[in-house]
């Protein structure tokens, strides 16, 4: 399954605009160079103190949801600002399209939980990202 292919393809449905630009916004606020990272958001997400939200979208179970602000917080002002004026879009509409796409993106790339299981669980994912820092 391609990750990337699928939330573009959920923000395409919500923002409009050609999957080519939303693939490059998408790298750039998940990734730390020019590649989406799983592991960076969720890290994130842990680092923020939102472990369980992010445990919650691995899981086979029901998704927790994440404020625009919280989700904000997470990704970077700066990130968010910016990616919001490369797609010619507002900054609460792509915050609100990510809020509903990203639980999504990371919940079917984790079905069975083997994602979060195959990398020692959320502990595990956020050692991995570090490596990549």
């Amino acid at each position: 399954m391609d990750i990337m292919k699928l939330a573009t393809g959920m923000l395409a449905g919500k923002l409009g605009g050609n999957n080519a630009a939303l693939g490059g916004v998408l790298n750039s606020l998940l990734g730390s160079g020019d590649k989406a990272d799983i592991g960076s958001l969720l890290s994130g997400l842990q680092e923020k103190g939102l472990g369980d939200v992010a445990s919650s979208w691995l899981g086979d179970g029901e998704n927790q949801e994440i404020s625009a602000d919280q989700l904000k917080d997470v990704l970077g002002e700066e990130k968010v600002s910016q990616a919001a004026a490369e797609l010619g879009t507002d900054e609460g509409s792509l915050l609100e399209s990510l809020r509903e796409a990203l639980p999504q993106m990371v919940d079917q790339s984790s079905s069975g939980g083997s994602l979060l299981d195959s990398v020692g669980g959320l502990g595990g994912v956020a050692n991995m990202a570090k490596k990549f820092l």
